[in-house]
């Protein structure tokens, strides 16, 4: 790098510890047995401009083997006044099950509509999605991919043709997970400035 400013980290070692990068917070729900389970996920994302979404999880967590046994899961997107729900998700099996979470039963949930799934109700973007493939392989991580199945969003978070961009986001904001262990509230936004006659 021509600037003494840059610091080049050993590759070696995994590099996304060392910096913060923006990404959505999702709590993934999958079922499990006769129960269900809530991740939070943060490697979360629309894949490409067609109704798929995937995410990264790997084959230590419950949240991989079922999707793969049941083919389908749920993604909300939390508010971020929820904050501390959407935290929830991610406490600890009951030792010696491999499976239960006690703090289910303190959840707040609503049921999917068409997959044997749910929701964390606390959220403004819930999807079903049928499983479309598995992809291993990113070093001990994997790309779960989901076809939407079904779309459900807050009236308060739809953007419409009478309501501008900007007013929307502020009264219905939106939650980022800073990566490692941070999160902020997305109020205050502009317009991205593209070039004239771009087409994406």
């Amino acid at each position: 790098m021509e600037s003494d400013r840059f610091v080049s980290l050993d590759i070696e070692s995994p590099i996304w510890e060392r910096v913060f990068v923006v990404a959505p917070l999702v709590v993934v729900g999958t079922k499990e047995g006769e129960e269900y389970n809530l991740a939070p996920k943060h490697m979360a994302m629309p894949l490409g401009w067609e109704n798929y979404f995937g995410f990264i999880c790997t084959p230590a967590h419950g949240t991989y083997h079922n999707a793969k046994r049941y083919g389908n899961f749920t993604v909300s997107y939390p508010w971020p006044d929820k904050i501390t729900v959407a935290s929830l998700t991610a406490s600890p099996r009951k030792e010696g099950s491999g499976k239960e979470q006690p703090i289910m039963d303190q959840l707040p949930t609503t049921p999917a509509t068409i997959v044997d799934g749910i929701f964390l109700s606390d959220a403004y973007l819930m999807l079903e999605c049928e499983l479309d493939r598995v992809v291993d392989g990113f070093g001990e991580q994997s790309l779960i991919v989901g076809r939407i199945i079904a779309f459900h969003v807050h009236e308060d978070a739809l953007r419409t043709s009478d309501r501008e961009d900007q007013r929307l986001i502020y009264d219905a904001p939106h939650l980022a997970y800073l990566h490692p262990g941070r999160y902020a509230t997305i109020r205050e936004t502009q317009a991205f400035p593209f070039p004239a006659h771009f087409k994406s």
